[in-house]
């Protein structure tokens, strides 16, 4: 049983439940694609929020699997985004124990001729005796790899570029990972927007494109505004200003956008001052990057969350594009930079009704070339 098993029953897993559902997806429409009969496909929601969930989930995936199709032909079953397998309140209840105990006895005594089985799960612990179970007694698959994160999405960037009928540089490939923090969904959606804004197959993604039309991972509408400032360029910035009030009202989001690119560009300044990092040609060296975070760690608490106040939370290949016009950035005009948007701040709260010429006065108090 275990060796027919191990070929009829997939169990995919990963820490990125879209990569773990795209792989699940792609599996169970190749498993379907000769079937006729809609009663030789089910699909079963394996999320729960709470106990309960778990039963009726298992409780559907035992009926789907225990009713055979009408006119013979092989059932194919996924379970899928089961989520109670994870190191979780839901997922360490006795509860739920039991209903994974009760999943893997009905796994055992499946008939793998019958019925093909996919179950997919994100996040899933793998210390637990259900894990490894699976990994030893099933076709086991680890979407994303044990592989690094970012390295983990090229091959996914390349798939998804050539489905687009368009290529992609490898400096626009790390861009857009930086950018939007990793991300799997936005990654492949920001693919999709890029592909379609070319029009045409055959066309390239470059480093320029990415970094025009692709927003920072939480900056929402404000990214370009901050692009344009970090620039130094004073004609995009109040045009990116203009945009930005065209449609919106408040200037707030894009001072603390502004902000927290100049806490990264502070401690950016300061640790090239120290000659703690260098700054080459191809960037920033990541060496340098781990060594200091070592020794500034202290300072960081353990196990430090991503967020603007930690430069060592960040990508390097994002840090190395901020730092591209440090060399015009002393840490004087920095922490001058935090005195203005802090002046601004206090401007908006005294004219609300007067936003945008605020934040048009910001930009050139800041950037207007000295006489």
């Amino acid at each position: 049983m275990g060796s027919k098993m191990s070929k009829e029953f997939t169990f995919i897993c990963g820490g990125d439940d879209f990569l773990v559902s795209r792989m699940a997806k792609a599996l169970f429409e190749e498993k379907t694609r000769d079937l006729t009969d809609d009663f030789s496909k089910e699909i079963i929601n394996g999320t729960s929020a709470k106990v309960s969930d778990v039963e009726l989930a298992v409780g559907r995936f035992r009926q789907a699997v225990q009713t055979l199709p009408l006119f013979g032909e092989r059932k194919v079953v996924w379970l899928k985004e089961v989520n109670f397998l994870a190191d979780s309140v839901t997922g360490r209840a006795e509860g739920t124990l039991a209903q994974v105990e009760l999943l893997k006895q009905l796994l055992e005594s499946t008939n793998p001729q019958g019925v093909d089985i996919i179950i997919s799960a994100s996040p899933m612990d793998r210390r637990r005796a259900f894990a490894k179970w699976c990994e030893k007694n099933t076709d086991f698959r680890l979407a994303g790899g044990d592989k690094r994160k970012e390295n983990a999405l090229h091959p996914l960037i390349e798939e998804e570029s050539r489905l687009q009928g368009v290529t992609i540089t490898d400096d626009a490939r790390e861009l857009l990972i930086a950018k939007l923090g990793g991300n799997t969904r936005l990654v492949i959606e920001e693919l999709r927007k890029m592909a379609t804004f070319l029009g045409s197959e055959g066309q390239e993604i470059d480093e320029k494109l990415v970094a025009e039309i692709v927003p920072e991972f939480g900056e929402s509408n404000f990214f370009e505004a901050a692009e344009a400032f970090y620039s130094l360029d004073l004609e995009w910035t109040l045009e990116a200003i203009r945009r930005h009030f065209f449609t919106q009202k408040d200037g707030r989001g894009i001072i603390s956008t502004l902000q927290g690119r100049n806490r990264l560009l502070i401690q950016l300044r300061v640790l090239l001052d120290s000659n703690e990092i260098r700054l080459g040609g191809r960037g920033l060296s990541s060496g340098d990057l781990k060594n200091a975070a070592q020794t500034y760690a202290r300072h960081f608490g353990e196990k430090p969350e991503k967020n603007n106040f930690n430069v060592f939370t960040q990508n390097p290949w994002y840090l190395g594009r901020l730092a591209a016009n440090i060399g015009k950035l002393p840490l004087r005009k920095l922490i001058d930079f935090q005195t203005q948007f802090l002046r601004a701040f206090e401007e908006i709260l005294n004219r609300p009704d007067d936003q945008e010429a605020v934040m048009r006065d910001l930009a050139i108090r800041c950037l207007k070339p000295s006489k």
